[in-house]
């Protein structure tokens, strides 16, 4: 277990424990304001410094913690803003979670000049697509995650992939079937196995629901079923009936994917993960489950998200974390302006060196301190791949929408070319209330 995970793994426990009484968003005695900030796992050594350079002599903020997983973060935020929970002053929303809040009206809205501040033309555009609804700004980017192509150079060379230019799935299936390599993605039954199958559709050309009627809500019509959904399928069909899939393919997720790039045995793999993955075999030279040497860790190269279909330029996923303001705060004035520090570029910069949590914002990946933290064409990668990348679908149901399709396209060695076409019905059918998942 990495040091991230043990960390996750012990905030998991802590955040079990806390209470969902409502808690006090006011210092005693008539004192000093205290903003509570709910925060992820990821990231707390800089979260709670953050906190404390950004409070002021007006407030303070203070963290508490949420429990790991992303589906009880949404449900804890959920029950306290339901309950009109005035302590829920700063929140650390997964992106797709923005708009339930936002069309629940549970979010206070950016405006004028602090609007400006966390949402201008700095703001990388896939970041910037996950603030706004309704034609507003109703949270701040922080952080920003995506995926690229993960691999073992030395396993490219041996299939005689030309990784500086743009690699499909087919391509990659194929190299590491015939190498003796082994292909890592995230196809357990939960929201990761989505995010590929969403950047999969995307990368065709197509999407799970219409973009123009995606924000309709229940209305949103439901395009799943095309082309794309085909090829989608196709490339998941394909990974399953290969030699490269991985033993744990229909269980595995972000970290068990990371095992197969230095093994004992074997060619390594290619790999689709998010940007955690460079400092953590970084950490791992030496170690079991890590490069042997660093001469080793030179042999781990990183390219764009794989194309679906040929000549399609791909969408890498687009993840992270944005800073909402509960909508029932006491000092919702004071909860603004710490948002607008948590989301500064100096806090961006801070939580990509110390945590692997990269910036939303340009200029952050062109500081000197991230230069110095990591490889300048991987910043670059990064950036370009937050920019360009795809956004799962922006709907106030989108928990529903992924569990739908979850239930229809997992296990992933049951895809086929009829997947889409279910998946589209029975999608239809929880959306307009004559279906239960």
């Amino acid at each position: 277990m990495t040091a991230r995970r043990a960390r996750r793994a012990a905030a998991g426990l802590a955040a079990a424990a806390l209470s969902l009484g409502v808690l006090t968003a006011c210092g005693g005695d008539g004192g000093k304001p205290t903003l509570n900030w709910y925060i992820n796992p990821d990231g707390q050594d800089t979260l709670n410094a953050l906190a404390k350079s950004c409070s002021t002599d007006d407030y303070t903020i203070k963290i508490q913690l949420l429990p790991s997983s992303a589906t009880d973060q949404r449900t804890q935020l959920a029950r306290r803003l339901a309950a009109k929970d005035s302590s829920t002053d700063l929140m650390s929303l997964d992106p797709v979670f923005v708009p339930e809040f936002a069309n629940a009206k549970w979010l206070l809205p950016f405006e004028g000049e602090l609007k400006d501040k966390v949402l201008d033309d700095d703001v990388l555009k896939g970041s910037a697509e996950t603030v706004t609804w309704d034609d507003k700004v109703v949270a701040a980017p922080q952080w920003a995650n995506t995926q690229v192509l993960w691999y073992r150079k030395s396993l490219a060379q041996a299939a005689g992939l030309d990784m500086t230019q743009p690699v499909t799935w087919d391509q990659v299936i194929d190299a590491a079937a015939d190498n003796d390599g082994t292909v890592g993605v995230q196809a357990n039954k939960y929201e990761a196995y989505v995010v590929w199958i969403n950047s999969l559709i995307q990368g065709a050309g197509g999407n799970i629901l219409d973009p123009d009627t995606v924000e309709s809500g229940r209305d949103a019509k439901v395009t799943i079923d095309s082309k794309a959904g085909e090829d989608a399928a196709a490339v998941i069909e394909k990974l399953a009936k290969s030699g490269a899939k991985q033993a744990d393919f229909t269980t595995s997720n972000e970290g068990t994917s990371l095992g197969q790039m230095f093994p004992d045995k074997g060619a390594g793999e290619f790999m689709t993960n998010w940007t955690f993955v460079y400092k953590n075999y970084e950490g791992l030279v030496g170690k079991p489950g890590g490069p042997a040497d660093k001469a080793g860790l030179e042999d781990l190269g990183y390219a764009r998200y794989p194309q679906t279909v040929q000549g399609e330029e791909s969408k890498p996923p687009i993840g992270g974390i944005d800073i909402g303001v509960g909508a029932y705060s006491k000092h919702p004035d004071f909860a603004k302006q710490a948002a607008v520090c948590v989301t500064s570029a100096k806090a961006q910069s801070d939580l990509a060196v110390n945590e692997g949590l990269m910036p939303s914002r340009k200029s952050v990946y062109d500081s000197d301190e991230l230069k110095k933290a990591y490889p300048a064409d991987l910043l670059a990668l990064w950036s370009d791949s937050v920019d360009s990348g795809g956004p799962r679908p922006k709907s106030a149901f989108y928990s529903q929408i992924s569990s739908a399709i979850q239930s229809r396209w997992h296990s992933p060695t049951s895809v086929g070319p009829s997947t889409p076409a279910k998946s589209a019905a029975f999608l239809k059918a929880v959306l307009s209330g004559k279906a239960l998942l």
